[in-house]
């Protein structure tokens, strides 16, 4: 046979994977079939590792509209003996709506778990039941109050947009560990996106096959990757050609960036043809295993679909999984925003979650996973002691807190079982430990392998950082 024969043969064979693409998706295909199981490096001028990786990947859990931390991990025996009281302190808060009412206590209650004896509250029963696993930051610092700057800045390090995500920085510094799917996915809640929107999983300045790539996790995962309609190879074929012939004419005498990463894009899209049906074909699992991450529960579904996907996606290589649970802001609340009545709120929230995630956990160290994939459990800030009400009264809910939160982290080479750091005695401030977005993120790359002040890309006159010009790694939670 002859090669163009032999050739032709090929793109027939792939042909119903890559119609609806430009030319360049199979011409990648063909000209390296061995690249789609071999990964890609990242861009980093300096690039990692830069010390022994504890993790290879990451997946994030975040919660939008800010988790109480004095509900779940953040036990404070205080709030019951001073239940009713103002708060004890001659400083006025700075609140989000300015109304300070009397302080509250749990409306869970709080028990020591495990081996460990960390406290962890009935909010989250399931996750109480792995939380030897847990590593539990409680003196989170934030710089905004407002959802949408506090976001970004536990995203990104800054509260400004347009700078890159966690997600991408590590999709551009160790790239991924297969050509046939992203780097970086987000599965969003299929309730609705977060505040700010697709903004929260943007590549920033960084290249633009660093962004993030959203999953759904109800059908199709990807909209318009397959046609709509049928073609002829040989027109599918003719067609492919003359478009990558004038792509690749344009790109030697006009060479883009943003053309450049579209063909890549059209590359990668084609692959994803073949891999996507099966990493997202969740009915492949075990009936044992879809009950265990609460598939087959109208409260848990959706999380678990998610929770289950992440898993398949790491074990076919991605490099970055961000899960949010919630979506945008309005009435009723789809999100952890519990103004109104925290125990509502919460309650109905944690029950979408927290089975999933126990059982994720349990999943990822059942199969080995655990020591070194990161999992983090983040949210944007935490509430107020006291209640958002009338300054004599005690009220259902409770305001944004951005002085003092709680964050836990699991796997990927830390401390099991621990807290570390604390707000006072009402859990208003973090007093202990403190410890700012920057330091978190600049311990997450050091898990990776990444020193973070030599992660870096020149923007604007700047080598530019996930941690800006700060940042420490929180070496006391390291295992």
């Amino acid at each position: 046979m002859r090669t163009e024969d032999a050739a032709f043969s090929r793109r027939s064979l792939l042909s119903w994977s890559s119609r609806g693409l430009a030319a360049t998706a199979l011409a990648g295909l063909l000209t390296d079939e061995q690249r789609a199981v071999a990964g890609t490096d990242g861009e980093a001028a300096d690039p990692p590792p830069h010390l022994a990786p504890r993790c290879r990947r990451v997946i994030h859990i975040y919660l939008c509209g800010g988790l109480s931390h004095l509900d779940s991990f953040d036990y404070k025996p205080a709030l019951e003996k001073y239940h009713g009281r103002e708060l004890p302190s001659s400083e006025k808060p700075e609140t989000f709506f300015g109304q300070i009412g009397l302080l509250r206590k749990a409306d869970w209650e709080f028990r020591q778990r495990g081996e460990s004896g960390l406290w962890v509250s009935e909010l989250f029963p399931h996750i109480a039941g792995v939380a030897d696993e847990l590593t539990v930051i409680r003196s989170m610092l934030a710089d905004s109050a407002n959802h949408t700057p506090a976001t970004f800045q536990a995203n990104t390090g800054f509260r400004l947009n347009g700078f890159p995500v966690a997600g991408s920085w590590i999709s551009y510094g160790l790239g991924c560990e297969t050509e046939n799917l992203p780097a970086f996915v987000v599965l969003p809640d299929p309730r609705g996106f977060p505040a700010g929107g697709t903004i929260n999983w943007t590549n920033g300045f960084l290249p633009p096959k660093h962004q993030g790539v959203a999953f759904r996790t109800k059908g199709t995962a990807i909209t318009d990757l397959f046609p709509s309609g049928e073609f002829s190879p040989s027109q599918e074929t003719a067609t492919r050609e003359f478009v990558d012939l004038l792509n690749r004419r344009h790109l030697e005498q006009h060479p883009e960036a943003d053309l450049e990463a579209r063909l890549h894009s059209y590359e990668l899209a084609a692959r994803m043809q073949l891999s996507i049906p099966e990493v997202s074909n969740l009915a492949e699992e075990t009936e044992a295993t879809q009950a265990a991450y609460g598939l087959q529960r109208e409260e848990t579904a959706d999380f678990g679909r998610s929770c289950l996907l992440a898993r398949r996606l790491l074990e076919q290589g991605v490099r970055f999984v961000q899960l949010f649970s919630g979506g945008s802001f309005g009435s009723p609340r789809i999100n952890w925003d519990g103004h109104e009545n925290v125990r509502e709120n919460h309650g109905q929230e944690a029950l979408r979650i927290d089975q999933p995630v126990a059982a994720l956990l349990r999943d990822l160290r059942q199969r080995g996973m655990l020591d070194d994939t990161l999992v983090l459990f983040t949210t944007e800030f935490g509430r107020t002691p006291f209640t958002q009400s009338a300054a004599n009264t005690v009220g259902a809910g409770r305001d944004h807190n951005m002085y003092g939160f709680s964050v836990w982290a699991a796997g990927g080479g830390l401390k099991p079982g621990i807290a570390y750091g604390a707000t006072d005695d009402v859990g208003w401030k973090s007093v202990d430990k403190v410890v700012h977005w920057h330091d978190f993120h600049a311990t997450m790359l050091h898990l990776l392998g990444i020193d973070h002040e030599r992660l870096t890309y020149y923007h604007n006159g700047i080598q530019r950082r996930l941690t800006n010009v700060h940042g420490h790694v929180i070496r006391e939670i390291l295992g």
